[in-house]
């Protein structure tokens, strides 16, 4: 276990994005705590979880966000985290159909769930990745979706604007 633990370490640093395994919740810049959440599940069926929420958008008249990162990563659990949250949860709900997608090591033969990203024509080079799609499967953020590799970084009103700025994009 200690030795899987040192590979997943020295591959996580080769990550551009994510490459801390640090647990607490506050940032290594002094910058408020992040809230997390570990909801990258490896044994969902990723194909079919987007086809649900694409689904759904579109009879709700709602956009699509897709999370694409892993339990690993503190980047990646601070924003499902911030999902959960009053104020961007409750505007996730209103406006959005989310969907969190497992990666695992995306830069790794550990990587899954890639064709997620393919199908929608973006690369998953850190994570998290997160992607804004129309209900008919159009992309939205595709030049942005890969900057949220600093999510544990970023507060709670940087957030909250950004994805109420597709929201309000687009409707």
């Amino acid at each position: 276990m200690k030795i899987y633990a040192a590979l997943l370490a020295c591959c996580a640093l080769a990550l551009p994005g994510c490459s801390s395994f640090d647990q607490t919740s506050p940032n290594s810049i002094g910058a408020e705590a992040h809230p997390e959440a570990r909801l990258y599940d490896a044994l969902r069926n990723a194909k079919v979880d987007v086809d649900a929420a694409l689904l759904s958008a579109e009879a709700g008249g709602k956009l699509v966000m897709i999370v694409m990162g892993a339990n690993w990563c503190h980047d990646s659990r601070a924003f499902a985290g911030w999902t959960e949250t009053p104020k961007i949860g409750g505007l996730i709900r209103e406006e959005y159909e989310l969907v969190f997608v497992n990666v695992g090591m995306p830069q790794t033969k550990d990587g899954h769930n890639l064709d997620v990203a393919e199908r929608f024509g973006i690369e998953v080079v850190g994570t998290p990745t997160v992607l804004i799609v129309s209900p008919i499967g159009e992309p939205i953020n595709a030049d942005t979706a890969g900057t949220w590799r600093n999510a544990a970084t970023r507060s709670e009103d940087e957030i909250y604007d950004e994805l109420a700025g597709y929201a309000n994009a687009v409707g």
